[in-house]
């Protein structure tokens, strides 16, 4: 089966955006909820020189992905329609036992109905 085109999709077939991020603005009728933070972590990977920029990269795709899953599953739990991440703190973490190394990210963002 094929994807439908664009010029195929209705209007109530395209899904509303849920996630604003920092700049991005919330639609202008949607009214603020609360602000909260969410956290969200990438997999752990060797830390080793070798392949650094990579596995960084991957780290850092897989991070985000899990943030906004997590912001997802925030904002149906809390009964939002959307939220506007405001600010964002990523750093790495290291397990020296097994050498290995991984992001951790919290997010503040305000959720709106």
């Amino acid at each position: 089966m094929c994807a439908p085109r664009l010029e195929d999709m209705t209007i109530s077939s395209v899904e509303p955006k849920a996630i604003y991020w920092r700049r991005e603005l919330p639609p202008l009728d949607a009214e603020p909820i609360g602000e909260h933070i969410v956290e969200a972590s990438s997999s752990r990977v060797p830390d080793t020189i070798a392949r650094r920029d990579e596995l960084w990269s991957r780290c850092e795709a897989e991070l985000m992905a899990n943030a906004q899953t997590r912001l997802q599953e925030e904002i149906a739990r809390l009964g939002g329609r959307c939220a506007h991440v405001l600010s964002e703190s990523i750093e790495t973490r290291h397990n020296d036992a097994s050498c290995e190394v991984w992001l951790h990210g919290c997010f503040t963002y305000m959720l709106y109905r």
